[in-house]
């Protein structure tokens, strides 16, 4: 029988690939001052936790070593100064700087968000990380306006396919690259305008045809440094090239600031998981006022996150491998054991 201050997690002992992940028992977390303790029903997949278990993005100071940066549950617990905002058996998910890939977890009272009533915590725990990340980049990162157009990398991802919904709930026309058929037409039921399969065609010249040579006011680009030319080559007067993740590394060789001034262009960077507490707060706030409503069934446009596949925390090992090889369409869930 499980001692009741413990709880299983994944776990690795050294860095490396996915075969290093395991089902560990390890001491449950307290909460502490203004903090809810939360009994985690599911969280999912996010590139952070790939680069963190190979060793590449240790967590912030102060945050738990534990992978999973999102979790869907019910609130267990209150650590002291709650507002009490919050009832023991309240449905919610939150945003997480770790931790989310257990059986318990510690968050921060105002990050967290409640599930709404036509919505189960499996596909709860899809939206945080990703949603709340792309309305950062497109909200208060690159000032999306309506009538804009917006190129979105990885458009089959998480973030990729909430993008997509929210640039579309803004009256921004969205636009997306990805690597296979599948994922465009995904991105297209979605509501993105075109799709352009980078692996069979030069996306700039397309997203350029699709503008009618005026290129795109927003761009969301997790794929960095091989991408910058493509990227200034379609980004309009003025444009906005939010750079959030570096899959294909940071490195640029050529002339970026040149063309980027050439076109007045603005180069922004984001990174959600290290920023303070007080900013995940007020991003939550904004959030759960102006994007969690469009998920109920009687709202239109209605939002909904994609789920690609669903594993057991077991298997966590099988579910970091499919997003390694870039087999999934929208989220990858994790669902801890029921029994606990």
């Amino acid at each position: 029988m499980q001692d009741k201050e413990k709880m299983l997690a994944a776990h690795f002992d050294s860095p490396g690939g996915p075969e290093n992940l395991y089902v560990k028992e390890v001491m449950k977390p307290h909460p502490r001052e203004g903090e809810v303790l939360m009994k985690v029903s599911a969280s999912a997949l996010n590139r952070a936790d790939l680069l963190q278990r190979r060793g590449k993005y240790p967590p912030p100071k102060g945050a738990s070593d534990i992978l999973g940066l999102e979790a869907a549950g019910i609130v267990a617990g209150f650590g002291p100064g709650c507002k009490k905002q919050w009832k023991i058996g309240d449905p919610v998910m939150a945003l997480l700087s770790g931790g989310g890939q257990a059986e318990y977890v510690t968050v921060p009272e105002g990050h967290l968000i409640p599930v709404p009533n036509d919505m189960t915590l499996v596909q709860a725990a899809a939206i945080p990380e990703a949603w709340l990340t792309a309305f950062q980049l497109l909200h208060f990162v690159g000032k999306v306006q309506s009538g804009e157009t917006v190129l979105i990398h990885a458009g089959a991802s998480g973030v990729g396919t909430a993008a997509i919904q929210l640039a579309r709930l803004e009256g921004a026309i969205p636009i997306v690259t990805a690597g296979t058929q599948e994922k465009l037409q995904m991105a297209a039921k979605l509501g993105a305008a075109a799709g352009f399969n980078y692996k069979e065609e030069d996306f700039s010249e397309k997203v350029l045809e699709f503008t009618l040579g005026s290129g795109v006011g927003v761009i969301l680009d997790c794929i960095g440094g091989s991408y910058w030319e493509k990227n200034i080559s379609c980004l309009s007067t003025d444009g906005r090239w939010v750079v959030y993740g570096l899959l294909t590394g940071g490195e640029i060789h050529g002339d970026l600031l040149s063309r980027l001034l050439f076109k007045r262009g603005s180069l922004l960077t984001s990174l959600l998981r290290s920023r303070e507490k007080e900013y995940k707060e007020q991003l939550v706030k904004a959030f759960t006022e102006r994007v969690l409503p469009h998920f109920s069934r009687n709202t239109s446009p209605r939002l909904q996150p994609v789920i690609d596949s669903i594993y057991p925390l077991h298997e966590i090992g099988e579910a970091h491998k499919l997003m390694e090889e870039n087999k999934n369409v929208g989220k990858v869930i994790i669902e801890m054991p029921s029994s606990s």
